[in-house]
């Protein structure tokens, strides 16, 4: 059976264990131990983290199957957390786990690593046949899916992947999220006296709020969304400013409404520089591609009927951000985002429900035998 006091001690023995982003090399040295112990074969994915500048690698299991002819399956979750990530103190109080106040509590993502290692435990341990089963820890998510990005894909062998990285409570099932892009322009215009001769001025300020009051910006549909986020430029009172940086970005579940939407925001900055005399330099890139699988997919089917035999409620969604599934399903392997329970991630007010744990732990276990009896 999921061994909760086993899960909880573990899940607080790897949050307290520094893991920022390209800064996973100790958490990756001790999760690989884990994955050895657990019998699967380890490798470590070294150009992934040369390419994103981390201490370490991806880390990818491999456990045989005892079952012939059922899919392989890869179960996945990150290494890396956010800032806030350093000296985290868990405290354990009506039925969850906190953080100290201090920091983040890092369940974003190593609740989803505590989970898939109890289930593989728990599969051994009660003797569960099963196929072949992969574990991929990325390196980078937060720091713009790296590992995920620039994973050695051919290291993989599983036909169908469940990334554990998703708020919601068991049952979630995350089907779509939206790719995105980034805008970085800089703004020139010309500086002059603000006094004496603010004529011969072109204030970028002005230019970059002419160009953004014409933006649509925030929820622009169902599908597609827009922000300007970061605004840098001046230095005193007395100077027209001449140059200011504006950082931006869209995301859409649909690449013709986000190719439209960016092309759109460029255009507005464009128009108020030519309109004021200042010049535009701008920079577009694109962070991660869409993600959409149809509701009618063998993998949401197992998900749900996994789900159904807990007696979770079931839901069938979109997200707002992306993830590690992103990059996966570009490259062809089928995968959804399961939601754990994690809560307020990558703030000081961060928990997660223990109840939400063990029945995570569940779920992948039950998972596992969904696809077995696919054979």
């Amino acid at each position: 059976m999921i061994n909760q006091e086993r899960l909880v001690q573990e899940f607080i023995e790897m949050v307290k264990i520094d893991s920022l982003s390209k800064q996973e090399g100790k958490f990756a040295a001790y999760l690989k131990e884990k994955l050895i112990k657990l019998g699967l074969e380890v490798f470590i994915d070294e150009q992934a983290g040369q390419r994103a500048g981390s201490d370490t690698g991806n880390l990818v299991g491999r456990l045989q199957g005892k079952r012939k002819g059922v899919p392989v399956i890869l179960f996945s979750a990150h290494m890396d957390t956010v800032p806030l990530g350093v000296g985290i103190q868990p405290q354990i109080r009506e039925g969850a786990i906190y953080s100290s106040g201090k920091t983040i509590l890092g369940s974003d993502d190593k609740a989803g690593i505590a989970i898939i290692l109890e289930a593989l435990r728990h599969i051994q341990e009660e003797k569960i046949e099963h196929g072949g089963i992969e574990v991929l820890f990325t390196i980078g998510e937060e720091a713009g899916l790296l590992g995920s990005r620039y994973l050695d894909y051919s290291l993989l062998q599983a036909e169908m992947g469940f990334v554990l990285d998703s708020d919601g409570v068991p049952g979630t099932i995350i089907c779509q999220a939206p790719a995105h892009e980034r805008i970085n322009a800089v703004i020139y215009g010309k500086a002059a006296h603000a006094g004496m001769n603010p004529e011969d001025g072109v204030n970028a300020i002005q230019v970059a709020a002419r160009a953004i009051n014409k933006m649509n910006l925030l929820r622009i549909d169902e599908e597609t969304t827009a922000n300007i986020g970061v605004i840098k430029g001046g230095e005193v009172t007395n100077i027209v400013c001449e140059r200011v940086i504006l950082e931006g970005e869209a995301r859409s579940l649909s690449e013709e409404r986000l190719c439209q939407q960016i092309r759109h925001m460029v255009n507005c900055l464009q128009e108020a520089c030519d309109q004021m005399g200042a010049c535009l330099e701008v920079k577009t890139r694109r962070e991660y591609p869409v993600f959409k699988l149809e509701e009618a997919e063998p993998i949401i089917k197992i998900a749900r009927e996994a789900a159904k035999f807990l007696g979770l409620e079931v839901n069938v969604t979109s997200s707002g951000g992306g993830s590690d599934t992103n990059y996966f399903s570009a490259h062809g392997l089928k995968t959804v985002n399961l939601g754990i329970g994690m809560s307020q991630a990558h703030t000081t007010e961060e928990f997660i429900k223990i109840k939400d744990l063990v029945m995570s732990a569940h779920y992948v276990a039950e998972i596992i035998q969904q696809v077995a009896r696919s054979e």
